[in-house]
């Protein structure tokens, strides 16, 4: 059976509001009420957008500002269904939690932290009624589970947004205990607690991660089945995260940690930044190797599990001569993956990061394997392979179509693509068709799509892939049991990220395999960077070493389709550089 999913979506639409009223909730924190017509259904461009809506108590809108002062150029694109973020060299964002929503009187309600110098708490400082702000979002609400016992609710300051409207709304009818960490008692608010809740206030300084461990071992859990919601600055959630999930004993399912803010980017925030000189030296990818040997050996996990453990206990431990981890220990401790000494070891503060299963996809998964098959660039481009093919002998395709692991990983990067198909599903390609074919790693956050819209009702969903693939999709496509999970004939097929690993070749034979079973098909690829990715310089290289090709653009997938007996009907722009590809057999 498929996993309960977490977390429900929302069409992505970029609002402007005005401010209605300001004042503060105490000295350290200042609540500002927004409110104006683009919180209802509106037209803007012909295109009709729905209200406003954030049921979740943790859900956050993304506030546009801009370092120059010109927020209109710092605006993304609004699509019809999704936003577009283009490039703004002086964009800023920040996310904000709604704590009060009145759909009725066109308003909500967001808190500003305003001890701070930042651009948002700078912008709340100085608000006042008729100013207008910008805004895109909720992108999602979660979804508690069922049959909860307790819920734990911790967070610094910038969390009480959230923990004050759990309280005065309840989406759950059980005890709360309330854990919170404030700079000043004078941050400390009047919460709606009830009988049963516990609620424990320290003062610490913005960002201590020891003082909000030390908080959080000091709690008694109560028994019973329970879930710990928990946020604050990132690097001091990462303890926390540990001791619930390797101490506690949490599963997966009943944790939600998010790091709402970092401390590197606060101390920095409000100061626009000149571009950083040119590196006389190109780092060294020495610290980075020996990471990822640190991960692989177990030598993190191992510390993790036993801090404070001596050198000589460690390697008995992961089972290597204690020499070989002293190699590694002097940038281990440079670059803060382990902290301390050979007579005691423990986790620094990127050690802590590598417990996260997706930051340690970094260095140990298929992601740090696309990128140490870069050390074969130079011979791939000359022989016009792909690095990965160069490095390994293999396709990625060959790769992931075996093994499972690595399969799920691409099904967990698609994750996120279910907030972009409300384009994809509005399609007029979906009137008159009774059957879908999906294939590609993409595939459950398709059919999630096509849950939410009201499709999956009137649509057969079939499955072309592989057995492990298929296996993999199997646990993560809602309601699995109504999937024909053989290829066939099918009405509209669509290929959901399944270009992203395959070489030129292998995209134009699957092209052809779809053109056999549907007259129209869909690409779901990346035709673009991110706008807002810190990485997008490096993402057409990303795709060049999995595939020999870079980011392929509308022009690309309409070369394939020529190659393949189809040719390209429209373009459906999803946002985040990603675009739906319709095509017709000719």
């Amino acid at each position: 059976m498929a996993a309960q999913r977490t977390y429900t979506t929302h069409p992505l639409v970029l609002r402007r509001v005005t401010v209605r009223r300001v004042h503060e909730v105490t000295p350290r924190m200042r609540r500002v009420v927004l409110g104006g017509d683009q919180l209802g259904p509106f037209t803007r461009d012909g295109v009709r957008h729905p209200a406003f809506a954030a049921p979740g108590f943790d859900d956050h809108v993304k506030v546009i500002l801009a370092a120059d002062g010109d927020v209109r150029a710092a605006l993304p694109a609004q699509l019809p269904h999704g936003v577009e973020w283009t490039p703004a060299e002086h964009r800023l964002t920040r996310d904000y939690t709604p704590r009060r929503v009145d759909a009725e009187a066109g308003e909500f309600d967001l808190d500003f932290v305003v001890h701070g110098d930042g651009p948002a708490a700078a912008w709340a400082a100085s608000a006042r009624v008729g100013d207008e702000l910008w805004f895109v979002g909720p992108k999602s609400s979660l979804r508690l589970p069922e049959g909860l016992d307790w819920i734990l609710l911790v967070g610094d300051e910038t969390a009480l947004p959230a923990i004050g409207r759990f309280l005065d709304e309840r989406p759950l009818d059980v005890p709360a205990h309330v854990l919170v960490t404030v700079g000043d008692e004078s941050a400390r608010q009047e919460l709606a607690l009830r009988d049963g809740d516990t609620a424990t206030w320290v003062v610490a300084e913005p960002g201590d991660a020891a003082a909000l461990e030390a908080a959080v071992r000091a709690l008694p859990l109560p028994a019973g089945e329970g879930y710990a919601w928990a946020a604050a600055e990132s690097r001091a959630l990462l303890p926390v995260r540990r001791y619930l999930q390797r101490e506690r004993k949490l599963p997966k399912d009943r944790l939600n940690i998010t790091g709402y803010w970092h401390l590197e980017e606060a101390a920095e925030a409000g100061t626009p930044q000149a571009p950083a000189p040119e590196q006389a030296h190109i780092p060294s990818p020495l610290p980075w190797l020996a990471a990822r040997a640190a991960v692989q050996l177990g030598v993190v996990d191992a510390v993790a599990d036993a801090p404070g453990v001596p050198l000589g206990e460690l390697a008995a431990r992961v089972g290597v001569p204690a020499a070989g981890i002293g190699v590694l220990l002097p940038l281990l401790t440079a670059h803060g993956v382990l902290a301390g000494d050979e007579d005691g070891l423990r986790l620094g503060a990127a050690g802590e990061e590598l417990l996260d299963d997706h930051e340690r996809e970094e260095y140990d998964g298929q992601e740090a394997e696309l990128l140490l098959s870069l050390a074969h660039l130079a011979p791939a481009i000359r022989e016009g392979a792909s690095p990965w093919e160069r490095a390994s002998g293999a396709t990625l395709l060959d790769a992931v179509a075996h093994d499972t692991d690595r399969y799920a990983e691409l099904v967990e990067e698609c994750e996120q693509l279910v907030f972009l198909l409300g384009g994809l599903t509005a399609d007029r390609l979906w009137e008159g068709a009774g059957s879908c074919l999906l294939t590609g790693p993409g595939s459950a956050s398709v059919a999630a799509a096509l849950d939410d819209a009201g499709l999956r009702s009137r649509l057969r969903l079939r499955v072309a892939e592989d057995d492990i693939p298929a296996g993999v999709l199997r646990d993560r496509v809602p309601a699995p049991e109504r999937v024909d999970w053989t290829a066939g004939p099918a009405d509209v097929a669509v290929a959901a990220k399944s270009l992203a690993y395959r070489t030129d070749e292998e995209a134009a034979l699957l092209l052809t395999r779809l053109a056999a079973w549907a007259p129209t098909a869909v690409v779901i690829e990346a035709s673009r960077p991110d706008g807002l990715s810190p990485h997008a310089a490096e993402a057409a290289l990303h795709a060049y070493a999995a595939t020999g090709s870079p980011l392929r653009d509308a022009a690309a997938i309409a070369a394939l389709a020529r190659r393949t007996g189809w040719h390209v009907d429209r373009v459906i722009p999803l946002g985040w550089g990603t675009e739906a590809t319709v095509l017709r057999r000719t």
